[in-house]
C-alpha cells in the first residue's frame, strides 16, 4: 500500500468515525427529548405507552394497547389533510409538515359516550382555564385530543374502536395547534386557548 492509499485510507476512516459520533449524538439527543415527551403524556393521561410503531407514511405512534390498522390509517390520513391545507395557495406554511415530525400517543379513554349519548372516546385532563365552565366535571374537562409537546411535535388522543373519522378530525385539530405553533405565532397564540374562543382557522 503505498503513502496516497495510506492517506485516503486516513481520511475515509476518520470521516466515517466523525459521521458515526454526530450520528450517535443526534440519537442520544432525539431518545432523551421522545423520554420526555412521553413522561408529560403518561402525566396528563395516567397511562403507561408500552407500545410503539412507526405508519406506513413515517408517524411515531405510541399507544396503551396494540393499535388497530384501522387507527393508524385514520392518524395518517388526519395529518395528510391537515398537511395538504398547510401547504395550499392561501396558507403556504412550510414547517413541521412531515409525518416524521409528529409523536402520537394514543391513550386508554376515559369515557366513550358524550353527554348525548354518542360514541365519544375522550381523555380526562386538569380543568385549569377551564375551571368554574360549564365543561368543568369537577377539576378536570374531557377532551379528544391534547397537545403534549411542541418541539418535538406530540399529542395525545383518545383510543376508538369504531368512528375512525372521528380519529382523522381529531389528528387534524391537534396537529394544527402544532403547525400553527411553528409557523404563524401569531395566529397560533389568538386560537390556542379554546376557553377564551380559540378555535380552528385552518381546518374549518
Amino acid at each position: 500500500m503505498n503513502i496516497f492509499t495510506r492517506v485516503i485510507c486516513l481520511v475515509l476512516l476518520g470521516s466515517a468515525l466523525v459521521f458515526f459520533f454526530f450520528h450517535t449524538v443526534i440519537q442520544s439527543q432525539t431518545s432523551t427529548a421522545q423520554r420526555f415527551v412521553t413522561e408529560e403524556a403518561e402525566r396528563v393521561t395516567g397511562d403507561k405507552f408500552r407500545y410503539a410503531k412507526i405508519s406506513p407514511k413515517g408517524t411515531k405512534i405510541f399507544s396503551v394497547t396494540k393499535p388497530s390498522d384501522n387507527m393508524i390509517s385514520a392518524i395518517d390520513r388526519g395529518l395528510d389533510r391537515m398537511f395538504a391545507i398547510a401547504k395550499s395557495r392561501k396558507y403556504q406554511f412550510s414547517k413541521r409538515l412531515h409525518h416524521s415530525d409528529y409523536s402520537i400517543y394514543i391513550a386508554r379513554a376515559d369515557r366513550t359516550r358524550n353527554g348525548g349519548g354518542d360514541y365519544s372516546p375522550d381523555i380526562a385532563i386538569q380543568a385549569k382555564q377551564y375551571a368554574g365552565s360549564v365543561y368543568d366535571k369537577g377539576g378536570y374537562v374531557y377532551a379528544a385530543g391534547m397537545v403534549v409537546a411542541f418541539n418535538p411535535c406530540a399529542f395525545v388522543i383518545a383510543e376508538h374502536q369504531k368512528n375512525f373519522e372521528r380519529v382523522s378530525e381529531v389528528v387534524g385539530y391537534e396537529g394544527e395547534h402544532l403547525v400553527l405553533y411553528h409557523n404563524n405565532r401569531r395566529l397560533f397564540n389568538q386560537t390556542a386557548d379554546h376557553s377564551k374562543g380559540g378555535g380552528h382557522p385552518i381546518l374549518k
